[in-house]
């Protein structure tokens, strides 16, 4: 099958940066309808998108620039916002002045709906995708799946540890693995992301009762204090009106019961620092999951994800 990025990875290729090293070779990119990406450098007054070729200037009618621009169920901040990144697209004519210079007519539209036939609509619940991060709402973050086709995962599938915003998790432009949730009848795509970040027990494995650690406080309750060790794992320490939510702490693991899935914890320390997303760790590397269940198996409750 043919691999369809999101958009921006193939922006350095060697290969793509070769394709614009002549008008030679943009024409033997035209004939063979090659995949493409350089920099938007302007979007004008009528939403037409200039992108920089190197050789010759490109331009991105407005109804060219994504699927859903035409009919209007993509509105014009998505042209807008791709100024100065970079843009997928493939050549579909050259426009000669009166002085003879060539422009090319781009169309990052025709890329997505070849993307959408060919890749995410052969896509089943459970498979894990890569994805990039490309803005982060409230509600979840919204990822681009393949040539610029944005899937959401909602803030609740992120991790399990529950987070205030997505942006404590992604910064924008991170790469991810992501899991397919769901796919709706109008080829939409859902993701999941909390699968991915291990089980109850393989986060548990990574501590032992008798250290101190650090973690981040995510929920005050009147009966205690939510401390998160990793993404997919917290503890709860005794309540103290000295912690804020979003606050950096170190805490001693006071004890780990796989049997109702607790880590008692006592904070050592607090302080207001904002600590910054880190890098992803992921402990599931195949391409789909079926069911993943997190609870231990001598665990009273159980917890899984079915897809």
């Amino acid at each position: 099958m043919k691999k369809y990025y999101p958009e921006g990875i193939i922006y350095e290729n060697k290969y793509n940066k070769k394709c614009m090293e002549s008008i030679n070779s943009l024409r033997e990119c035209f004939l063979s309808e090659r995949i493409l990406e350089a920099k938007a450098t302007m979007c004008d007054h009528d939403h037409n998108l200039y992108v920089d070729l190197g050789v010759m200037q490109g331009i991105i009618p407005r109804e060219e620039c994504a699927i859903g621009i035409s009919d209007g169920s993509v509105r014009d901040i998505a042209i807008i916002s791709r100024v100065n990144k970079p843009v997928v697209f493939k050549i579909i004519d050259f426009m000669d002045d009166e002085a003879g210079a060539s422009t090319a007519i781009l169309s990052r539209k025709r890329v997505q709906e070849e993307c959408a036939e060919e890749y995410i609509s052969t896509l089943s619940p459970g498979d894990i995708i890569d994805a990039r991060v490309t803005h982060n709402e409230s509600f979840g973050s919204f990822c681009d799946i393949g040539c610029g086709i944005s899937a959401l995962l909602p803030i609740d599938s992120i991790s399990v540890s529950r987070i205030p915003h997505p942006d404590v998790r992604f910064a924008v432009n991170t790469m991810i693995k992501a899991v397919v949730k769901s796919i709706d009848e109008l080829g939409r795509v859902t993701l999941s992301h909390k699968e991915l970040l291990g089980t109850w027990n393989e986060n548990a494995e990574m501590f032992k009762a008798g250290q101190t650690v650090g973690g981040v406080v995510r929920s005050i309750e009147k009966y205690g204090v939510f401390i998160e060790l990793s993404p997919n794992l917290a503890g709860l320490a005794e309540y103290s009106y000295d912690v804020n939510e979003g606050d950096s702490a170190s805490v001693y693991i006071k004890s780990i019961n796989p049997e109702k899935m607790k880590i008692k914890l006592s904070i050592v320390d607090s302080f207001p620092e904002k600590a910054e997303p880190k890098p992803v760790k992921y402990f599931y590397n195949d391409d789909h999951i079926d069911i993943w269940k997190y609870s231990p198996e001598i665990s009273e409750k159980v917890i899984e994800s079915v897809f």
